[in-house]
């Protein structure tokens, strides 16, 4: 993937989550580089991520700043242009 076209991605998670722990494989395995913020630990993260998406549940990732809840394969590879 060309470093200069690279998607920003924040994944929001916490490390009990089995969901979020499937998304962070899935990036690792596909070699995309994400940002992991813990929302048990980062308090601040975790109103951020509910102010800008109305959730409270995780995962929440944003791809290039728009939503996607959930471990949503199709709208992930969507969002990144991969199959």
């Amino acid at each position: 993937m060309d470093r200069l076209k690279e998607p920003k991605i924040i994944v929001f998670s916490t490390p009990a989550c089995t969901y979020c722990n499937h998304v962070k494989r899935y990036f690792r395995e596909k070699q995309i580089r994400f940002k992991d913020i813990d929302v048990s630990k980062d308090h601040k993260a975790a109103q951020d991520m509910q102010r800008r998406t109305g959730q409270s549940g995780v995962p929440v990732i944003l791809i290039n700043n728009r939503p996607v809840i959930g471990f949503d394969k199709n709208k992930i590879n969507q969002l990144l242009g991969i199959k």
